[in-house]
Parts: structure tokens; sequence; C-alpha cells
């Protein structure tokens, strides 16, 4: 049997945080939410395992380009969902070196591409 996958979400948003969890958990995602970047950053630090990085891209404390960056300095293969209102003008291709995989959707975002984009970047689609 595959294990599910571990989702570290990254949202300050909280109804949005709390909608996307809900859908995730429905998917059957584990999910490990954090309120922003910071805090997803403290999860990774005090060791929290997961499979791919969920994230918003404008956020208080620590905003997902630079969690995106630091997360891939300790692992450079993680995959990741970015989502967001704003997209950077570059796409995808301004978030990363392109070394793992990533996914841009953006806001609103139709749940099904949600689950399809985070099976995609983990290999599992």
């Amino acid at each position: 049997m595959i294990p599910r996958l571990r989702v570290l979400m990254a949202e300050d948003e909280n109804l949005a945080a709390e909608v996307l969890e809900e859908c995730l958990l429905d998917a059957g995602f584990d999910v490990l939410p954090a309120c922003d970047g910071k805090a997803a950053m403290e999860l990774f630090c005090a060791g929290a395992g997961f499979d791919v990085l969920l994230t918003d891209l404008r956020m208080p404390r620590l905003d997902g380009r630079e969690l995106i960056a630091r997360l891939r300095a300790q692992r450079p293969d993680l995959p990741v969902v970015v989502m967001t209102g704003f997209p950077p003008s570059g796409g995808s291709a301004g978030l990363h070196d392109g070394s793992a995989p990533l996914e841009l959707l953006t806001k609103p975002i139709e749940l099904g591409a949600l689950v399809n984009a985070i099976r995609s970047v983990a290999g599992r689609a």
C-alpha cells in the first residue's frame, strides 16, 4: 500500500486554510497546516516530515518565495505547489531553479486542480 502524501501547507488566510485542509484530507492527504511561511519553517526545523510543500506567495513574516528558497536549500528535490492571487510576471520559472517539480496555481483555486497538482509534483499522478 502506498503511504499517504504528507502536505506542509502554508496559508495565512484562516478561512482559505480551513477549506484547503478539509479538501486535502478528503482527497486522502495528511496535512500539516502552518499560518505563514515562518510557522512552516518552524515545523520543518522541528523535524516535521512531509512530502510536498503547498504555499501561498504573499504572507506576513516570511513569504512563499523565501520559504521555497529556504526549504529547497535543505531539500533540493522538494516538490512544491504554489497558490497565489498575484502570479509573478515570469510565471513559475521565477520561483525556482528548475531542479525539482513546481506547479503554480492562480486563486481562486479549483480544488480538483489543486489535488491533481499535488499528486503530479509528488509523482503520483
